[in-house]
């Protein structure tokens, strides 16, 4: 298993969280943007910078993933892809996307999009909170525990 990161908008205590889980459990995360960004020196993190542009950022993330692999993302186009691929998607704020939820989620999304392109003000998300954290730092605990599991 890999930990691939669409990282340009993924919060930076997130990215601290999978930082220190990297190097606890000795698992290799990517971190995938069109900016460059700081990242700890480890031989577990690394950072990839692909060139600006719309998606390009995911379509590489999708381009290396292999099934088993879990994408830390809030772009749900991307989750899907990853789902679609055998990979596992996890959202910053500990969601977890499966084949269950994700053509609601799709759906949804292109709701509110619709409803944004003719003229309705509906907000951002809100602000990444202290229980959001937590349920991502959770959620991806319980799935690395699973995948060390798997190889004892």
């Amino acid at each position: 298993m890999k930990i691939w990161v669409d990282a340009d908008a993924c919060p930076v205590v997130i990215k601290d969280i999978l930082f220190k889980a990297a190097d606890r459990v000795g698992i290799l995360v990517t971190l995938i943007a069109n900016k460059s960004m700081q990242i700890p020196s480890s031989p577990n993190i690394k950072f990839v910078l692909v060139s600006s542009g719309l998606d390009v950022a995911d379509n590489e993330i999708v381009k290396k993933l292999d099934a088993g692999d879990l994408v830390i993302t809030a772009d749900i186009p991307l989750a899907a892809e990853a789902i679609e691929k055998g990979g596992i998607a996890l959202n910053p704020r500990g969601e977890l996307y499966t084949t269950d939820n994700i053509k609601a989620r799709l759906s949804m999304r292109d709701f509110m999009y619709t409803l944004r392109s003719s003229g309705v003000q509906t907000g951002g998300p809100s602000a990444l909170s202290k229980n959001d954290r937590q349920t991502f730092a959770n959620n991806l605990d319980k799935l690395l525990t699973k995948y060390i599991k798997k190889l004892t």
